[in-house]
């Protein structure tokens, strides 16, 4: 990549910079509500609101039969599959909203699973098309929301109003939902000849949902709430740290989908993990036994959580490219791996070591996914 070129990915009009800066204050924005509630509850109700989130997030996983990825991919190589995608997801987003109630009764619950579903499907429409500035008004609004709504809520309604809050914030994403069918017609015939990658991708979903939200759903039975609102607040120190690698790997799928060449800032990508990572290692668990004294089993995880940036970053980077050449077998095989070392570890490590077990668990399920991507990488498609 020339010089002048990786320039205008970054600082361009619709670059890099135009994501970073979205992503940064709206992670910020939605961090710092977080961080702002763990000060004022008990773990044990961090980790209930937690608990809730992950099995809305879990149900809006299974309901997708796409993914942001997938969208970004589609929407850069200018094929109109996003309205066909859009209905059938919805479609099951609505059967997963009426089983979640049915199961626990909480109608919060329910709607956030449609909340989860339209971010997801506007998003990865946007960044698709390189509607970065778009984008960046939507997400933000989204976060601003989250942190208004929320504090608001909770002040009023307590714990419960936190979820309510949530739902109401993804409200506005229903125009670019409403827009995109008002424009484009609904082809089921475009699915057939896009069925094996759509397949793939849905495997990728199901394995995301499990080892994105099994954490929850096994440290409560096994270890109680306390405990997972311990786990929570580390994975959301992990989730700031991982706010610029994921900033980037938006910006490379619709890169690399569009057939640019972007080696250059892949290499500064991981160094910049490096640097994250040690951040993390030795910097940030001293600031936060003082902010956050409840919270007393946080400084070993963020330690060893901290490690997972590198493998992470790494396993972005390849997803971008297989992603991109619609290789998402790949992918998917590299999710099974790290869902299988991770219930494997939570199961044993975690009930034998407690949150540190947990903590070294999710640093191997990362690694044994980014190194299978390698190899992948390496020895198949070369």
């Amino acid at each position: 990549m020339k010089w002048r070129n990786f320039k205008q990915y970054i600082f361009g009009k619709n670059g890099l910079s135009k994501i970073g800066l979205t992503n940064i204050i709206g992670g910020g924005t939605t961090s710092i509500f977080w961080f702002y509630l763990a000060s004022l509850i008990e773990p044990e109700q961090y980790g209930q609101i937690h608990y809730f989130i992950g099995i809305a997030g879990m149900s809006q996983l299974l309901s997708l039969v796409t993914s942001n990825n997938i969208l970004t991919v589609y929407a850069a190589k200018n094929i109109k599959i996003h309205p066909t995608l859009f209905l059938i997801s919805i479609l099951a987003g609505l059967v997963a909203l009426v089983t979640t109630f049915l199961l626990f009764n909480k109608i919060e619950v329910s709607f956030l699973i449609l909340g989860y579903i339209i971010f997801e499907l506007s998003n990865g429409l946007l960044l698709g098309r390189k509607l970065f500035s778009i984008y960046a008004k939507f997400f933000l609004i989204q976060k601003f929301l989250t942190l208004v709504l929320g504090i608001s809520l909770y002040h009023i309604f307590g714990v419960e109003g936190v979820l309510f809050a949530l739902v109401l914030s993804y409200i506005p994403y229903i125009l670019i939902i409403f827009r995109e069918f008002k424009e484009n017609k609904i082809d089921f015939s475009l699915l057939k000849s896009r069925k094996g990658f759509l397949i793939n991708n849905y495997g990728i979903n199901i394995s995301v949902a499990t080892g994105g939200q099994i954490d929850k759903l096994i440290i409560v039975p096994l270890l109680g709430f306390g405990l997972l609102g311990n786990y929570s607040l580390a994975m959301q120190v992990i989730v700031v740290l991982m706010i610029l690698p994921n900033i980037i790997f938006k910006f490379l799928l619709a890169q690399d989908s569009s057939g640019e060449n972007t080696e250059k800032l892949k290499i500064y990508t991981i160094l910049l993990s490096i640097g994250l990572s040690i951040t993390g290692v030795f910097v940030l668990p001293q600031i936060i036994t003082i902010i956050f004294p409840k919270f007393v089993d946080v400084v070993s995880a963020i330690q060893i959580m901290s490690i997972v940036i590198i493998p992470a970053t790494i396993g972005l980077l390849f997803e971008s490219k297989f992603l991109a050449l619609e290789k998402s077998r790949y992918v998917i095989i590299s999710k099974i791996l790290g869902l299988g070392v991770i219930i494997t570890g939570f199961i044993i490590l975690g009930t034998a070591f407690g949150i540190v077990g947990l903590s070294i668990s999710l640093v191997l399920s990362s690694f044994c996914s980014a190194s299978y991507l390698f190899i992948v990488d390496k020895k198949i498609l070369k």
